[in-house]
């Protein structure tokens, strides 16, 4: 196993033992404060019914808490010179189109929410970063030692008390799992691309231009038409890090853009072969693309079958409202498996996602790509 799958192996371990121990903390909370009141008012369906409502008060307090740590990266990175681009909570999205607030539907494997801001201008090759990165765990903390002081002050059998300690309880928490260098899951955390740009000013520009892309997608303008000298391809020993591999994806993407298939394809290939710090999920999606180039081209369906692994189906399942994965499978569907019912189906799926996804330019991009699926199977 190599060292960039143990480090995300550990952090994902160390990710679930803390969710675990939110979860029991919570339970003696709860449970602590039924005891309380058991004298108040004994029925055991009364108190199953309370039980229930308290353990949604734990949901409810995570989704305040989800909220107040990307309003966190919101006022730090304004505070520093970037501007608003979108704001997510769950699949919930508001993006700045055409200078409205427009809200959306987009979620995001390992994310509960996400602030996504244009960048200053480089200067010197750098920006400011640690405040935007860490932004969301300060917020978090901030608001757990206001709930806390207030605390302070509400009787012990009040529920209020309750909620006020489950709130400071998971806004701690989050300011761990996301200040902490960790990588969580299909993503790595704010704590790690903060680390990984203290380590490398490679690093720095491609943390930038995965903004600057972001932005410009908002606008509608597509990765085709970005300036092509923003899309330098990484050397394979800085790739290590996981933010500049980021920029070796950006280029798959640009070339995915440019219908420059065999190079895309022989590019993430390498890319997927060579020890580096690419995150799960651009794993998952470069490894979508691989599968879209060999359906249209060779269509080896032993070649698919390998690209198409339990890690790789279980991922593409979570992310079946991805408009890639969904291009994806209409492409392999309508050219592996001769299914032009299924096809239509997923293409209808296609167009339900495509109504409210925030970035109508990669949805230009893939219907193009969709397109060249019906001229091969037409051919």
């Amino acid at each position: 196993m190599s060292k960039n799958k143990k480090r995300k192996n550990s952090g994902q371990w160390i990710g679930v033992l803390i969710y675990m121990l939110i979860g029991a903390a919570c339970g003696i909370l709860i449970l602590r404060y039924m005891d309380l009141i058991a004298g108040e008012d004994g029925h055991i369906g009364k108190q199953i019914m309370l039980f229930g409502v308290l353990a949604l008060t734990v949901y409810a307090a995570m989704a305040l808490q989800t909220v107040i740590h990307e309003a966190g990266h919101l006022v730090f990175g304004l505070a520093t010179g970037y501007k608003f681009s979108s704001f997510r909570i769950y699949s919930w999205m508001w993006v700045k189109e055409d200078g409205k607030l427009r809200c959306k539907h987009f979620s995001l494997a390992g994310t509960g929410g996400q602030c996504l801001m244009a960048p200053p201008e480089l200067k010197d090759g750098t920006m400011p970063f640690l405040l935007y990165n860490f932004g969301g765990a300060i917020m978090n903390l901030t608001a757990s030692a206001i709930f806390f002081v207030i605390s302070l002050f509400v009787p012990d059998s009040s529920i209020l008390l309750l909620i006020l300690q489950i709130l400071v309880l998971i806004g701690v928490a989050f300011a761990i799992m996301n200040g902490v260098p960790l990588h969580l899951g299909p993503v790595d955390n704010d704590g790690c691309n903060a680390l990984s740009m203290m380590r490398s000013s490679e690093a720095v520009r491609a943390f930038h231009l995965q903004l600057k892309a972001n932005e410009l997608l908002s606008k509608g303008i597509r990765m085709k038409d970005m300036p092509a000298d923003w899309f330098v391809v990484p050397e394979d020993d800085a790739m290590s890090n996981s933010t500049v591999a980021s920029a070796g994806v950006l280029c798959c993407n640009r070339l995915m853009d440019e219908h420059r298939f065999e190079e895309a394809d022989a590019f993430m290939e390498h890319l997927l072969s060579i020890e580096s710090g690419i995150v799960d999920l651009h794993r998952i999606l470069m490894t979508c693309d691989r599968m879209f180039v060999e359906a249209i081209s060779r269509n080896r369906k032993e070649v698919l079958d390998g690209l198409m692994t339990k890690d790789q189906e279980r991922m593409m399942k979570a992310m079946k409202q991805y408009p890639s994965v969904l291009r994806t499978k209409y492409a392999c569907v309508l050219l592996s498996d001769r299914d032009e019912e299924k096809a239509k189906e997923t293409e209808k799926e296609f167009e339900r996602c495509a109504m409210s996804y925030p970035y109508q330019s990669d949805i230009a991009a893939e219907r193009e790509l969709m397109q060249f699926a019906r001229d091969r199977a037409a051919s």
